[in-house]
């Protein structure tokens, strides 16, 4: 499955990333967070949570509003 990361500029397009290659950062160290963009549907991210959850990890997820505007908003994952 591929996810969108979150953009480092408004402007910018958000580049995907397989979850495989996530998993790969995750074992490189015991937590992480990860920033994705907006673009991604509920349905993808609940989606990414079960898979991490599967391979025993702990998930806390949480929409970051960055502007006063409704869509300025990206998807925080942190991964225990």
């Amino acid at each position: 499955m591929d996810i969108l990361l979150a953009r480092t500029e408004i402007s910018a397009k958000p580049k995907k990333i397989n979850v495989d290659k996530l998993k790969e950062e995750l074992t490189k160290c015991n937590d992480k967070l990860f920033y994705f963009d907006k673009e991604n549907s509920h349905k993808d991210m609940m989606s990414l949570i079960d898979t991490f959850e599967d391979d025993n990890y702990t998930v806390h997820f949480r929409e970051i509003k960055f502007g006063l505007e409704e869509d300025a908003y990206m998807y925080e994952l942190h991964v225990l």
